[in-house]
């Protein structure tokens, strides 16, 4: 049996007809650059999130980035976050002339520990990115207590939790801003790159719609320097078609989970991950840990089963950011996780038999 690691056209075959009606739409109306089919999509993305505005813009990296430039973080300013992430959550703090600094992760959800948070702000601290790794939330409470008593932003990196909760409140909704990705494998797809920010701060919406098209409210009058991140219409329009299948696509998510985790629970040599009590994890990636990484995702590859590995170095381990001299050793637990981690297939059209197939194989593998 193969299992494919992620499979973009089992989903698009479910919605082929709509999809291509939706295309063309658009070209009908020849709406290709922001336009009335991204207008909608913002407005149910906002919906969906619990949230007054969302802003379309190129990727989840622009939605990052965004939210910092407009809250008016720059040069000589530092942001906390994570280092067990994309590179793009420290990129984006780097592009917008800040430091990242990196404070390590709690070993059950692989999000940021809020009990190491405090100690590593300075008088130069503006922001902190909780990262939603995985599709669960970071611990939202703790890091919003300790925002409002240091008078630091909040900027959401949701890019991986399109639809996770964090005690009934939708990931995107709690912090300053909340940033998207629809890169196509998220669990919300675009058919090529798309982002979005969402707040429930009036003026700060207003100043992304700016920022993203040149600093423009009205045509060929700028008002702030910007940028070129507008969403495309198509992507708009696919992604409104999409949006209504994501809680069902969502619920497919958790229930493979549920299959992997009840399956592999009883084998000591693999640690599953877990869902914390406050949340409702949504499965971007279902990463279990594990002693002898390679050797397994051989022995998988060779029974046809295809897995990846999310990430297998730190952000402070990276070449790029070697400046900041966090060597091996700087965040044990992000390394350990990180040297351990192998991502199980998981989309929402897998089948049953395919997700045991996968648990049968990792247990004769420990066998």
């Amino acid at each position: 049996m193969n299992v494919p690691f992620l499979d973009l056209k089992a989903q698009y075959k479910t919605i082929k007809d709509e999809i291509h009606a939706a295309i063309n739409d658009v070209i009908e109306n020849t709406a290709f650059a922001g336009g009335p089919f991204v207008a909608k999509f913002e407005q149910e993305f906002a919906k969906f999130c619990n949230c007054k505005h969302a802003i379309g813009v190129g990727n989840g990296t622009d939605a990052l980035w965004m939210s910092l430039v407009a809250l008016g973080i720059g040069a000589g300013d530092e942001v906390i976050t994570t280092p067990n992430t994309f590179i793009a959550t420290a990129e984006a703090i780097s592009l917008a002339g800040a430091t990242p600094v990196f404070v390590d992760v709690e070993e059950k959800t692989h999000n940021v520990n809020p009990s190491l948070i405090e100690a590593a702000i300075t008088k130069k601290t503006k922001a902190i990115i909780p990262v939603h790794l995985f599709g669960q939330m970071a611990d939202m409470e703790p890091i919003l207590t300790i925002s409002n008593k240091y008078g630091l932003y909040v900027v959401e990196d949701a890019c991986q939790a399109h639809g996770a909760e964090y005690k009934g409140k939708k990931a995107g909704s709690m912090g300053t801003t909340g940033c998207f990705s629809f890169y196509p494998g998220k669990n919300l797809g675009a058919y090529g790159e798309g982002g979005a920010v969402v707040t429930n701060d009036d003026a700060l919406a207003s100043k992304m719609k700016m920022f993203r098209d040149h600093g423009q409210a009205k045509k060929y009058y700028h008002d702030i320097i910007g940028w070129n991140a507008r969403l495309d219409g198509i992507q708009g329009a696919i992604l409104n078609v999409k949006l209504k299948y994501l809680p069902a696509w969502n619920d497919a998510r958790r229930k493979h989970a549920q299959d992997y985790t009840t399956g592999l629970s009883a084998v000591k040599d693999v640690i599953v991950p877990r869902e914390a009590d406050y949340a409702r994890h949504v499965y971007h990636i279902y990463a279990i840990r594990v002693q002898d990484r390679d050797k397994l995702m051989a022995y998988l590859g060779e029974k046809g089963i295809s897995c990846g590995i999310h990430y297998p170095v730190p952000v402070h381990l990276q070449t790029a950011y070697s400046f900041l001299r966090k060597g091996e050793g700087s965040f044990p637990v992000a390394e350990k996780c990180a040297s351990q981690y192998i991502s199980l297939p998981m989309f929402a059209e897998l089948t049953n038999e395919q997700v045991a197939y996968v648990v049968e194989q990792i247990k004769g593998y420990y066998a």
